[in-house]
């Protein structure tokens, strides 16, 4: 039945409440780098607030298929829709599609001559068209949301790994997406606070129902996010599942 978690909520799970209804689908998927093939028939779907883990090696196709699915690299064969739009040649299609998916990067991409504050205001201001003042309302609700509303004043370059990665996730978060796609985003936090980070994703994702499409190389991550995983090698999507 639609809007019934996917799984029961366990001590220390925190379970996505999963809808029937496909958000991103993926068919015959396949990308070219040359004569080098990155993705291999890739066949994918995706359902409304789904947390779903792309799992496999260095050099897979992990990144480059969540890149398709936001349209940084155009795919060569088969057929991507998200939200119900379909990527193809029309760039309104790609535009429209970038408004409803959000993406979080390892390198996190922050504004070093902005303000955390101003990071975050800037998409709601400058491309929704709000108000200056409504914007960075917004901006604070989501960096109460991730913890770190005192460092609003604060300049990229004043914060730890960790309270960069959560106003990357605040910056994605502000225009309400569809869907956020996630770069390995742990990647460059010592162990215990990508550990601490795993969890505050979870509990977030629940919060505000979305589908993740989170990205990694390590397994034990991959178990502790997923409601579903799926294993990737040389560019071939080999196994999904719980």
């Amino acid at each position: 039945m639609d809007n019934q978690p996917s799984v029961s909520e366990q001590e220390g799970h925190v379970a996505s409440v999963v809808s029937s209804e496909v958000i991103i689908s993926l068919k015959k998927v396949s990308k070219y780098f040359g004569d080098f093939q990155a993705l291999n028939g890739i066949d994918l779907d995706v359902h409304t607030g789904e947390r779903i883990v792309i799992c496999g090696p260095s050099g897979s196709g992990k990144s480059t298929l969540i890149r398709c699915i936001n349209r940084l690299e155009e795919h060569q064969e088969g057929d991507i829709e998200v939200t119900g739009v379909k990527l193809d040649e029309n760039l309104k299609n790609v535009d429209k599609v970038r408004s409803e998916v959000g993406m979080v990067f390892q390198s996190f991409n922050l504004f070093p001559h902005l303000t955390v504050l101003q990071n975050c205001a800037l998409s709601p201001h400058w491309v929704q068209k709000m108000a200056k003042s409504e914007a960075e309302k917004l901006a604070m609700e989501y960096l109460n949301r991730v913890h770190i509303p005192e460092q609003a004043d604060k300049f990229p370059g004043q914060l730890s790994g960790g309270q960069q990665q959560r106003v990357a996730l605040a910056r994605a978060l502000v225009n309400s997406p569809k869907v956020l796609l996630l770069d390995e985003p742990l990647g460059a936090l010592d162990l215990k606070l990508r550990q601490q980070m795993q969890r505050e994703l979870k509990i977030l994702q629940r919060e505000v129902g979305i589908s993740f499409v989170f990205v990694t190389h390590d397994q034990e991550e991959a178990l502790t996010i997923a409601d579903r995983i799926g294993v990737m090698n040389e560019g071939k999507l080999l196994q999904v599942g719980t």
